[in-house]
Parts: C-alpha cells; structure tokens; sequence
C-alpha cells in the first residue's frame, strides 16, 4: 500500500546502510563465556564432592578410581552445559520469536519487518498501540502521543508532531494515540535507550513459587546430607582411625542423598516445555507462563477475532431518513449512500482494522468520483467515551470541511439531537440488528466554523446519520474449544466492547453456557466488591467493557482465588493482561502494547491452541513431577543401602563405593531429564479439573508414595544384602547382586512411574522412542560392569552365575511391580465412580 507519495528507501539504499550503521541490535559487553561456565560448574554441590573425591584418590595412589572420577567430572559437566544449552537455546529463540515487528514503508510500499531489521533512513510508520523500535524524527503526524515511561519514569502520554521543539521518537516507547511517519536517526546501542546501557539481559526475573519450593527442597535435602555424612566419617574415623578413608566412605554417602538432577529437570523441563509450544504456534515469553498453564480455572476471552473470524463484512445500514434496514447490495438510495461515506469519513484514512477495510471497499464500489486524495485530516479524536466513539476532521484545500463520527450506538444517540419517537426506532433497529449477532457502529455528522476545536468530541453537535451492521461469523472450531475447556474443568468469560443483544446472539451460536444474560460495564462499576466477587462467579457474559471494568473483572476473579488467563489485543487491553496470571496476546491482530504486557502470545489467533497450552502445561507439570518422584525413589535405596550396613555394623559396612554412586547418578540424570521431559501427555489429563495453583509441588500423599517405593527398594537390595551374606558370598558378590537389583529397579521403575494411574502395559504403548534406548543402554553398559573381566575388577564386581543373576533380577522386579496393584486399584474405583472402561 502507498503512503501519501512516500517512497521510502530501496533495498540497495537497504543494504548499504546496514553496511555502514549494522543492525538494529543491542549488543553488551558480556562476561567471558568459558569463565562463566566454569564457575557455575564448580558452584554445583556434586561437581565438588567429585572433585574432592577424585583428589583423595591420587592422594591414596588409587590412580584408576581417581582418573574415573575425574573422568566422572567430565561427564556430568557434559551432561549438564548440554541440559543448559538445550534450555538457553530453546529460551533464545522464544527471545527471537517475540521480538516487536515494526511497519516501514520501502519502494513506496508499506511493510511489515522485524524490528531488527531497520535500518538508518527507513521511514517508519506508528500507530496506536505501536512498539517504537528506533529513534527518529517525526515527519507526519495526527493526533499523536507517546508513553515516555520508560525512559523518563512519567506514565502521562506526551503529544508530539514535526512543529514542536522535540518532535524526535524513542526506541523502547510506545504509542499512545494517533499515528506518525518517522524517519529512523538511530538503531541499536545508539539509541537514546542503548546509550543508557540497561539491557533486559541483565534484569534477573523472580522465581516461581514451584521454583522456590523445589529449591528448599534439595536444600534441605543438602542440609541433611551434611549431617549424615559428618556422622558417616565420625563412624568411619572411629572403626578405622583413617581420616583420608573415612572422607572418602563419608562422600560415598554424601554423594547419594545429594538430588542434584531436580533443579536441572525444573529448567529443562520448563524451557524445552516452552520451546514445543512455540512449535505449536504459541510463543510463551516466560518460564514461569508454563509452570501457570496447567493451572487455569477461568479463560476471559474477547470476541471479536477471537470467538468471531474478525472479517466484519459489511451486511446492513439503517439510514434515519429511510426507517428502514437495507443491504449494501440493494439498489440504495442517495441518503444511505451518504451513510456509507460519512462512516469511511469517520475511519483512519489508512485503514488497518476489518470493519474500516470493508468501509472503504463499500465507498469505492458506490461511488465513482474518489474524494479521499482530495483531502487532508485537520484533526482527530481517538476512540474513547464510554460508550466509546471516535471523531475525525479533513478538509480540502479550498476549505471545505468534513467532520464524521462513528461508535457504539448509545454514543451517537446522546450527542445527536433526535426526537423521543426518531431514538425509539433506532433502538428497535439496533435490537432487531443485534438478534442476528451483527456488530452495530452509529454514525454521526458535524459542521464546525472555527479551528479553535473543542476539547472533547462529545462537545460537537453532531446530525445523527444512521447505523451500519457488520457480520462476524463465529470460527468454525470455537464451539470444540469451549467444550474442550468445560470438559478440562475450566470457566469461560466473554468480556467484549460489543453490546449486549450482539454478543449474546454470537455466544447462543456457538453453544457457549451462560448465553442468556449479561452485565455492562456501567453496571459493573457500581458494584461493591464483595457484590462483583458473586457477580463474576455467576456470569459469563460482559458487555460495553473498558480498560477500568476490565481490570475489576480480572482482581475479582483472582480475589475468588481463580487462576485466570485473559486473551486481548487492544492497547486498552494492556492493563488487564499484565493484571491477569495469563496475559494472551494475539499474535496477528494484537498490538505491540498488548504483545509486550501479555505473557503469552497465540501466533494465530487461534483460540483452541489455548486447549494445546493448557494440556501442554499439564503435561509438563505431570512429567515434572513423575522425574522429581522418580529421582526421590531411587536417592532411597541408595542412600539406605550406604548407610544402614555401616551403622548396623554388618558384615561388609561398606558395600558401595563412590564409583559405583557416580554411575548410579549417571544413569539418573538422563532417564529424569530425557525420558521423562519427553513423555506424551496421559489420555486423562484433560478430563480432570485444573490442580489449584496453591497446592506445593511435594503434597505428602505423593511425597509418600515416593518414598515408600524408595524403602520397598531399599528393603529388596537389603535383603538380597542378607541372603549372599547367608549363603557366605564374598564381598564382591555381595556387592554386584546389590547392585544388580538396585539397576533392575531404576529399569522397571521408570516404566511403572510413567504412569501413576494407567498399567505399565498401556504406558508401554506410549509414544516415546527414548524409553528404550536409554533402558537398553543401561542393560548392556550394566552387563558390560559385570562380565566384562577388566571393568568387574575395576568396580569390585564378581561375574555372576544365572542363579545370582536371576535373585537380583527378581528382586529387583518385586520391589516395583508391586505398585501395579495399587494403579489397578485406582482404576477400579474410578471406573466405579464413572463408569469409564479405563
């Protein structure tokens, strides 16, 4: 589309000036990568107890055990700078994919680029709503302002066009009101906002509630570690008067209470979480967003574009002198014909929005002589009111002068003159309009002398014209998202600028509940706050909302204890997604205000990838807490099997190593962070009601659970422990039928914890290529460690015969399987209480 003759720069123009000025990035100086990596490496609890155990073995001459564990060191800080790599790179292209866009206009066309992409020169269009991605000076302008807030910390908007002494634009404001054409200054670290040298990168976000507790978790679990390994040592010291051996049987200990695979699997979980729902066409701009998702008790969605296709085709005009409703297609007469001009009058003379696309398409198609290049706009007024209406003044250059007016019908009616009996047929017109759910704009006509123009649009004496009558048909998949949201237990809200006859007709269409009735947002203001908290639980269906109503819903929502998402698009919108646990931006039609208050954007506008999100964040949160479940079951045994012989002072009190604990953690890490992160989502999952956002993560029946898998383990290794002793095993015997149960375990405990409901012969089914690789890597490693001679001695392992063999193995698949009984319990009782063939 051309702009008033502007051509803008070519690509040529383009490219060499990004060859001179570079790109319109921030760039910092950044601590030195390496550096930092080694310094968080060496920050992690068990990077340290590895590290002094691999010294006290070069110290002691143990040169194979020392290089291991140096071995070990590597490994695992392997495993986890590919964990963090894999989460930082997921989060970078989140940073990418949420990175404003910015209109330009460029060989005379208008076009939509990144903002990365501007370069010095370009010229820059900004309206309403608009992110400012660069400095520039103001070339055109009407009825412009800009918030300053982040620059100068005043929330006032500042008024600002090309005469006035600052007549410059900032990066990193926003604008306002009005629209302005802006040549680009400055980019990047020039910028006014580069040079202050603040960059986002460097403002930590606080941590969630899941995060917090997860972190007390394992530093308690750190704290009580502690305590258990300076008793272990103390034992030790006592029996052995060895204070370099008795460290090093105190580390073995340390070293398996410490769950340091939990933080890791909160961060990869969440950031890869984040990353796949991108790929499904919603960019989350923060973490925490996905810990929220599966919690959502109430979805406050708007209607137009959202519950409707927002293609606002024009199907009815009701002109005041005919009385009579009208299609476009009819032959019109020259009163109706009016109508429609003075109605495109009152639209932004670059249209962007539907319902001013389709009144510019009418006014071409009717009339014959185009008027529009002919005129100039002398002023604007922004929509506002409540109802709200918006007001626009051109004029020629031989004077003549064009004052039109279009919004809500109430709005038109109270600044026109009409006769009781004129406002009582144009109330019956918008009723009868409204019952076929079209969306209804007043239209209105003015005359003023002057160019001293009032303060307030509401001041002129307005002719009202008539009403025109937009279709927006419902999306054809809206009905199958709301009853994907009732079934997964959650509430839906319409809050909408729409009149109520108009919504209510669209929400009957498409089988929403609650379509019967309505509260505006007059009404709503008035009520008090105990009276709204009622309100908002009974009714689903809020009309002629703005910014204020809005925001009240939201609080009132959230002061009932509900989590609440809130989709929005308009710079109006902003406060109530910023206010909402879920702010939901849309990624088309949605203004670059609304993109940046909101945590969350739908790339599509596409209300059912909401049901993707929602099920997304409960498959994350599920899967999260089946590995943190899973990481607390396997810590048990193995810190039990460490502990118990040397206090008990059993035969061999130290049955494993800290060689055999690294493996151990070695096969932990990747099943918790890999297997379980990639799980697909359980067949119930969004069936059930969301889980309340207040429960802590570790609740003590599931924490329970955990545990007595862990002791049931712990029993069985113990117990073969008992039985090798009994049938006087040598120590390394004893030590691999241990072992040999302890990895069965993990084997067929990661295939029962998939689900804690479902049987493992259904989980086998999922689809999850993962499983078996990982659990046929740790068979033939573990294999490897017992009948491989050099890696047996290696260990203090002794090659078993199939009769020890099998004692471990079946131990092994005992201290599991048994749990199937209570999933198979579980499901009875559902299938009792829902008569659901589970």
């Amino acid at each position: 589309m051309k702009l008033n003759g502007i051509e803008g720069l070519n690509q040529q123009q383009v490219d060499e000036s990004r060859l001179k000025y570079g790109a319109n990035t921030f760039e910092y100086k950044v601590e030195n990568s390496v550096l930092k990596i080694i310094k968080s490496l060496f920050a992690e609890p068990m990077i340290i107890l590895l590290f002094v155990a691999s010294s006290i073995y070069f110290i002691n001459g143990s040169y194979g055990d020392g290089i291991f564990m140096a071995a070990a060191i590597g490994l695992i800080s392997a495993i986890s700078l590919y964990q963090d790599s894999r989460s930082k790179n997921a989060l970078a292209q989140l940073k990418t994919l949420t990175a404003p866009n910015c209109k330009v206009i460029r060989d005379g066309e208008t076009v939509l680029i990144e903002s990365r992409q501007l370069v010095i020169g370009d010229i820059l269009v900004v309206d309403e709503g608009t992110y400012i991605a660069a400095d520039g000076l103001i070339v055109q302008s009407n009825d412009f302002s800009v918030n300053e807030s982040i620059l100068t910390g005043e929330s006032l908007a500042v008024y600002k066009d090309r005469s006035q002494a600052d007549n410059k634009v900032y990066s990193g404001t926003t604008v306002a009101s009005g629209l302005a054409i802006v040549t680009v200054t400055a980019i990047g670290n020039e910028t006014k906002l580069g040079k202050i040298g603040k960059s986002l990168d460097n403002i930590s976000e606080e941590k969630t509630p899941l995060e917090l507790q997860i972190n007390n978790f394992v530093k308690k679990m750190v704290l009580v570690g502690s305590s258990i390994f300076l008793i272990v040592w103390a034992i030790n010291y006592y029996r052995s008067g060895g204070v370099l051996n008795s460290l090093m049987k105190a580390l073995t200990i340390a070293m398996s209470i410490l769950p340091e695979e939990i933080p890791v699997a909160f961060t990869t979980f969440m950031a890869l979480g984040a990353w796949r729902l991108t790929k499904m066409g919603v960019v989350v701009k923060q973490m925490k967003t996905v810990e929220t998702l599966g919690s959502a008790t109430v979805i406050c969605t708007d209607k137009t574009g959202t519950i409707t296709q927002n293609k606002m085709t024009l199907v009815k005009l009701f002109d005041i002198e005919q009385h009579r409703i009208a299609n476009p297609e009819d032959e019109l007469v020259e009163s109706e014909k009016m109508l429609i001009r003075t109605a495109m009058w009152a639209s932004e003379p670059i249209p962007f929005d539907p319902m001013e696309l389709s009144l510019h398409d009418a006014y071409k198609e009717i009339f014959t002589k185009d008027e529009r290049s002919g005129y100039k706009m002398r002023h604007e007024y922004p929509l506002e009111g409540k109802p709200p209406m918006m007001t626009h003044i051109f004029q020629n250059d031989v004077g003549e002068r064009i004052i039109a007016a279009k919004g809500a019908p109430e709005a038109l009616l109270n600044v026109s003159n009409l006769s009781a009996e004129e406002r009582n047929t144009v109330e019956e017109a918008v009723k009868s309009l409204a019952n076929n759910g079209y969306r209804i704009l007043g239209v209105g006509e003015s005359s003023f002398a002057g160019d001293n123009f009032p303060t307030k649009q509401q001041d002129f004496n307005f002719t009202f014209k008539g009403l025109i009558a937009f279709y927006d048909p419902p999306k054809h998949n809206i009905s199958s998202v709301f009853n994907n949201f009732y079934a997964a237990g959650i509430d839906v809200k319409i809050i909408t600028g729409d009149n109520s006859a108009t919504t209510c007709a669209i929400a009957r269409q498409v089988g929403f509940r609650k379509a019967e009735s309505s509260i505006d947002g007059e009404e709503l203001m008035k009520f008090s706050d105990a009276e709204l908290r009622q309100k908002v639980t009974d009714t689903s269906i809020f009309t002629r909302m703005f910014p204020e109503a809005k925001l009240k819903i939201i609080n009132a929502l959230k002061a009932n204890k509900e989590i609440v998402a809130m989709t929005g698009d308009g710079v109006n919108d902003g406060p109530a997604l910023k206010a909402a646990h879920i702010g939901i931006a849309m990624g088309k039609k949605g203004t670059e205000i609304a993109k940046q208050a909101a945590s969350l954007i739908l790339v599509d506008d596409d209300l059912e990838k909401m049901v993707t999100a929602v099920a997304m964040g409960r498959r994350i949160y599920a899967n999260l807490k089946k590995a943190i479940q899973y990481i607390i079951s396997i810590h048990i045994p193995i810190i039990l099997i460490v502990f118990i012989p040397l206090v008990l002072g059993w035969t061999y009190p130290n049955i494993f190593f800290p060689v055999h604990v690294i493996f151990l953690e070695l096969i932990m890490g990747p099943t918790c962070s890999i297997i379980y992160e990639n799980e697909p989502i359980e067949k119930n999952t969004m069936q059930q009601k969301p889980r309340p956002f207040s429960n802590t993560f570790f609740q003590w029946r599931e924490l329970i659970t955990s545990v007595l898998q862990g002791i049931v383990i712990a029993i069985a290794c113990l117990a073969v422990y008992r039985y090798a002793v009994h049938l006087n095993y040598n120590e390394n015997t004893t030590r691999t039928m241990v072992f040999t149960v302890l990895i069965t375990a993990n084997i067929f405990l990661t295939l029962v914890n998939r689900s804690f409901f479902y049987s493992i012969v259904t989980t086998l089914n999922y689809k999850n290529n993962l499983v078996l690789g990982i659990i046929a890597l740790t068979i033939v490693i573990s294999t490897s460690l017992i009948y491989n001679r050099w890696l047996s001695v290696f260990f203090d392992f002794e090659t078993l015969n199939l009769f020890q063999l099998g004692v471990g193995i079946a131990a092994g698949f005992l201290s599991v399987m048994w749990y199937e009984l209570v999933k198979w319990r579980k499901r009875n009782k559902y299938h009792d209480g829902h008569h659901v063939n589970c």
